[in-house]
C-alpha cells in the first residue's frame, strides 16, 4: 500500500503544477523586490535634505523638474527606459583535408651469390630480390558549419536599485505581459554610466556592461513546448 501511495505521488509531481490547471499564470508580485526597496528608500531631493529652503517663484529653477532640468536618471529609485535591439548573425564554415601514401620496396639480388645460394632454401615464391615490400596510406576529411540569426526588439523600463561607489549604477528592469493563458517575461539586469544616458533618457543594451537579458514566458503553450519531467529525466538517466 505505501510502495502504491508512493507511485502516485510521483505520477502526481510529474505532472507539473496541478493548482495552475484552467488558470491563467499569476504575475510575479514586486513586492520585496530590489525595485520595490529602491522606489520607497530614495534619497531626499538635494535642497530638502540640506535645509534649504526652495525658491518656488524662480522661473529657471535648478531642479529636475524645471523647464530645461536634466531628468536623466542619475540616483538610486530613478527610472530609465532600456532599448534592446539585437539583430546579430554568424557562419562560420571549416574544412580539413588530409591524405597520404608510401611505399617501400627492398631487395637483395646479387651480392658474390649468396642471395642464390638462399633462394634454395626459401619456400616457394620467396626470392630476395624483392625481400620486402611494404605500401601504407591515410585518407582524412572533416567538414563543419555553424549558422545562427538572432533578431529581438523590445523597450523595457528598469529602476536604478543601487549607486556603485564609482558612480556606476546598476539597474533591473521586470516587464511582463499576460494574453490569455500565457505570460511573456522580459527582464534586463546590469551595469551603466550616467553618461551613457541619453537626453531623451534611455540607453541601448550595448552599453550596458555585465548585461543579462532573458526573454521567455510561461503557461500552457510553453508547457506544450517542453518535454515532460519523466522524459527530461530519462533523457539523462538513459545511456541509449
Amino acid at each position: 500500500m505505501k510502495r502504491l501511495s508512493l507511485i502516485c505521488t510521483l505520477a502526481l509531481a510529474g505532472c507539473g503544477d496541478l493548482s495552475q490547471v484552467g488558470r491563467a499564470p499569476d504575475f510575479t508580485p514586486l513586492e520585496g523586490s530590489a525595485q520595490h526597496y529602491a522606489m520607497y528608500s530614495a534619497d531626499l531631493p538635494e535642497d530638502v535634505a540640506a535645509g534649504t529652503p526652495s525658491d518656488d517663484s524662480s522661473l529657471w529653477a535648478a531642479g529636475t523638474d524645471s523647464l530645461f532640468g536634466d531628468r536623466r536618471a542619475a540616483r538610486r529609485g530613478d527610472i530609465l527606459t532600456v532599448v534592446i535591439e539585437i539583430d546579430d548573425s554568424a557562419s562560420i564554415s571549416n574544412s580539413t583535408g588530409r591524405n597520404r601514401s608510401g611505399n617501400v620496396k627492398s631487395g637483395l639480388p646479387d651480392f658474390f651469390g649468396i642471395p642464390q645460394r638462399l633462394n634454395e632454401s626459401l619456400p616457394e615464391g620467396a626470392r630476395m630480390g624483392d625481400a620486402v615490400e611494404t605500401r601504407s596510406s591515410s585518407t582524412f576529411k572533416g567538414s563543419g558549419n555553424v549558422s545562427r540569426t538572432e533578431q529581438l526588439t523590445l523597450r523595457v523600463a528598469a529602476t536604478v536599485v543601487e549607486e556603485l561607489p564609482n558612480g556606476v549604477l546598476r539597474i533591473e528592469g521586470q516587464q511582463e505581459v499576460r494574453v490569455n493563458f500565457e505570460m511573456r517575461e522580459l527582464i534586463v539586469t546590469g551595469y551603466v554610466r550616467p553618461a551613457d544616458i541619453s537626453r531623451q533618457n534611455e540607453i541601448t543594451y550595448d552599453k550596458i556592461a555585465g548585461a543579462r537579458i532573458a526573454y521567455g514566458g510561461r503557461g500552457q503553450i510553453t508547457d506544450v513546448q517542453q518535454p515532460t519531467y519523466g522524459q527530461q529525466a530519462a533523457d539523462i538517466i538513459l545511456p541509449f
